[in-house]
């Protein structure tokens, strides 16, 4: 059962969802993704390995989102980002292995920024699809000039979406994204990284996934393509490639 984290003060208080597992070695943090949650499959999944291997395990639901509070259209990246360091903080006791799957991805990597040097800083990171800069170079600069009108001049764009209800694309979170731009320059992580991307995937080409390599400065970074693969990658052999790509990651930790 998740318990409650306070996260924020005054107006900006919110109360996040966390769940937790205890267990050895480096915590698996799950970093789910945009207007998605900690009941989906690849979090379950995990939570379901590190049960069987007595791993701790970590996962919660940034504000706006699943069984947190807050309204997803008040958030920015920022909010999303102080979420994600408030529960490494309250709930992570030895360095992490981060698992960010898309907007999850982008937040694992600002964390490994933040986090550098400190007792918290990430072991290794699994990218499942990131989406590192989606609001500026896979929103905003894909955009139809409708669109970013819309956003400019009524601060608010319902964005249809193939997996739910419309997204809300406020003007605050396109500019506040840009407060968070990575792939201009060499992102340093300290720690190893393997990238999982799907060939078929129409909301993060596997193109992005190649620049993010690119931009990664450690030269441990491996990339793995599934060809027919889309933007989830929730079906059992991607769960189970996951898993194996998790397990991979863990081993080569504790050896270290």
């Amino acid at each position: 059962m998740a318990e409650i984290l306070k996260v924020g003060d005054g107006p900006a208080e919110r109360r996040l969802a966390v769940e937790t597992r205890a267990g050895a070695g480096a915590p698996i943090v799950w970093l789910g993704g945009f207007r998605s949650d900690m009941r989906g499959s690849k979090a379950e999944r995990l939570d379901a390995f590190a049960a069987r291997a007595g791993h701790a395990y970590v996962r919660f639901d940034y504000a706006g989102h699943g069984e947190s509070g807050g309204q997803f259209a008040d958030c920015t990246l920022s909010t999303w980002l102080e979420d994600a360091q408030a529960v490494i903080a309250a709930h992570v006791h030895a360095r992490p292995l981060l698992v960010g799957s898309s907007m999850g991805g982008w937040i694992a990597l600002l964390l490994a920024r933040a986090l550098a040097g400190t007792a918290r800083a990430p072991a290794g990171i699994v990218l499942i699809a990131p989406a590192a800069d989606f609001t500026q170079r896979l929103m905003w600069e894909a955009f139809p000039d409708v669109v970013r009108a819309d956003i400019l001049e009524r601060g608010v764009h319902h964005l249809p979406s193939a997996y739910g209800d419309p997204y809300p694309i406020t003007r605050a979170l396109i500019e506040d994204g840009r407060r968070h731009l990575l792939l201009d320059g060499a992102i340093e992580t300290g720690c190893p990284v393997h990238i999982l991307q799907g060939m078929r995937d129409p909301d993060v080409p596997w193109r992005h996934a190649l620049l993010t390599l690119e931009r990664i400065a450690t030269d441990n970074v491996a990339l793995t393509l599934v060809k027919d693969g889309d933007h989830r990658l929730s079906r059992e052999e991607d769960l189970a490639l996951l898993e194996r790509t998790v397990a991979a990651m863990l081993e080569a930790i504790s050896g270290a």
